[in-house]
Order: structure tokens, then sequence, then C-alpha cells
């Protein structure tokens, strides 16, 4: 029940892009598992007649002009209100059934966020390298914000109204699930997981991501997304790295004017003195930035706070 006392709108977010040979079951099944949710398709300028089955099959079809899943995710949270949203890609790859629990546990655990941690035991689910690649996405991004994620990449999740409204989406493609998880760490918000079934993909369907090219985006948006969130571990990092190095190099050159009184090598010891400069720089951009991303964050709290709290949190 929400704050107002009726049942939460509940409704599930499908973005697609040429997924005409799988839409129609992904909407059945869903609306199987969630039957009062209203159910609405992205269409993601397909090629194909994925709009058409769509709307042939009694889903809202809306239709977003920029290429990308950020994009995508950007019109689905600002266009639809609702009280818990349930994202999932219409690659049907993933399990419908699991959708209820999903948002049991959001309800009941007065969760901001429940991830659908996707299980597998045939081995064709995953392309070539994916599933290395997940665990070692995952794990870098658990080690630098010190929150332990078990599947950063996951499509499938449940969302608070909370959540949604106060999300600012800044990427365009697929990099958008690490930017998710990054905004629930860093406002701390109550998050869970649901382990589901994950299947392969049915024939004739091809998935969009690119492994290495998208590998590398979403390995580039964590340490964007680091060095946004935390700037003065990340400046402070380079700033010791750099001391480091100028320490390095000039311990030679004292050396030698303590014995000789000369400073023989005069590129060595410039070189030396402008990294140590950099270093001063770094740690202070790093401690001027770290002021700006707590105001930040105090700013994204606020509107966090401005969505009526469901029932439980009263």
């Amino acid at each position: 029940m929400t704050s107002s006392g009726h049942p939460p709108r509940v409704v599930v977010l499908i973005p697609c892009h040429d997924e005409e040979i799988t839409i129609a079951k992904v909407i059945g099944d869903f609306r199987a598992s969630l039957p009062a949710a209203a159910v609405y398709v992205f269409d993601n300028n397909s090629s194909d007649g994925t709009a058409k089955v769509a709307s042939v099959a009694n889903a809202h079809v809306r239709h977003v002009g920029l290429q990308g899943k950020g994009n995508v995710l950007r019109r689905m949270f600002a266009d639809i209100d609702a009280d818990i949203y349930v994202l999932v890609d219409g690659d049907d790859t993933y399990d419908a059934t699991s959708a209820s629990r999903m948002v049991d546990l959001l309800v009941s655990k007065s969760l901001d966020m429940v991830v659908g941690v996707r299980a597998s035991t045939e081995a064709s689910a995953y392309r070539r390298g994916h599933a290395y690649g997940n665990r070692l996405l995952t794990g870098f991004l658990s080690w630098l914000f010190g929150r332990n994620c078990t599947d950063i990449l996951s499509g499938y999740r449940v969302f608070s109204r909370r959540f949604a409204k106060s999300f600012p989406v800044l990427s365009s493609g697929f990099e958008i699930e690490t930017e998710l998880t990054v905004h629930a760490l860093e406002l701390s918000l109550p998050t869970g997981e649901v382990v589901t079934p994950y299947k392969e993909r049915p024939a004739g369907s091809a998935s969009k991501l690119n492994t290495y090219g998208d590998g590398l985006r979403i390995l580039l948006t964590m340490l964007r997304l680091f060095s946004t969130e935390r700037p003065f571990a990340f400046y402070g990092a380079i700033s010791v790295l750099l001391a480091s190095v100028s320490v390095l190099l000039a311990i030679p050159i004292v050396e030698t004017y303590m014995q000789t009184g000369l400073v023989p090598r005069f590129p060595t010891a410039i070189l030396s003195t402008g990294l140590m400069l950099l270093a001063g720089l770094s740690f202070f951009s790093g401690l001027i930035l770290s002021t700006v991303t707590q105001g930040r964050r105090e700013l994204k709290s606020l509107f966090y706070l401005q969505q009526p709290a469901p029932a439980g949190r009263e």
C-alpha cells in the first residue's frame, strides 16, 4: 500500500531495439507475472516491427529518437509516473516469474532498488567472455566504492519512485547499469538482490552489446564516476603517485648536491620540481572538488526526500 492507502502503481518498462521476435512473449510473460502492472515499451529506433508487435500485444508504446539505453531510461523515468518501476530488457533472456518476488522484496523491506542477479546453467546464455568480464567489472566497482555488488550489469531491476525521480541519467548507452548502481551506493540507498534464471537468447535474436567496445565504455564510466563521486580519493591517489616519482627522481640529484655542491642534471631537476607542483595541484583539486561533490550529493538527497514515502517508511 502507498502512503495514501491505495495499492502501489506498478509499471513494467521495456527498452527495445529490433526485438520483433521476442517482444510479444516478454509482454505476455510480465503481464502474467504482474497482472495489475501497466506495460510500457520504449522503442529506440527499431528497424523492424517491434513497435507494431508491442502495440498489437496491448502495451503502451513510446518512441525515443536518441539512440542508446541510457537515453531511453532518461525518458522512462521522466515520463512515467508510478510507485514501483520494473525495468527489463526486451530480449526474453530474463525470467518474468521473478518479477513478483522482486517487487515483494522491494515493498516488504522498504528498499529503493532490487537487482535481478543472473544465474544461468546454460553456457550459451552468455557470449564468450561476457561472464568473466561481468565478474571483473563488478569486482572492480566493488573495490573502488568499498561496497560488495554481485551483478552490476544486470538489466533486470526494480526501483522505488524515490529512486527513479532522484536519479540524474548522464550515460547514453549500456553503461547506464553502472550508473544506477553508483547512484544507490553514493546515497546509501537500501537495496536488495534476487537470484533469477538467465536464459539464452531465442534463435534469430542478436545481442546489441559490443564485448570490447562497451566493456571499455563501462570501465571508463566507472573511473569517471569514481573521479566525480570520490574526487579526493581519485586526485589524492594521482597526487601521491606524482609526488613519489618526483622524490625518486630528486634523490640522486640531492645526493650529488650534498657531495659536490653542484646540480649537474638540470632537466631531471626541473622535471622533479614540475611533478611535485602537479602533485600539489592534484591534491588541492581533489580537496576543492570534494566540496562540490558533497553539494551535489546533498542536492540529490533533497530530490530523493521530496518524493512521498511508501507505507512503512513514514
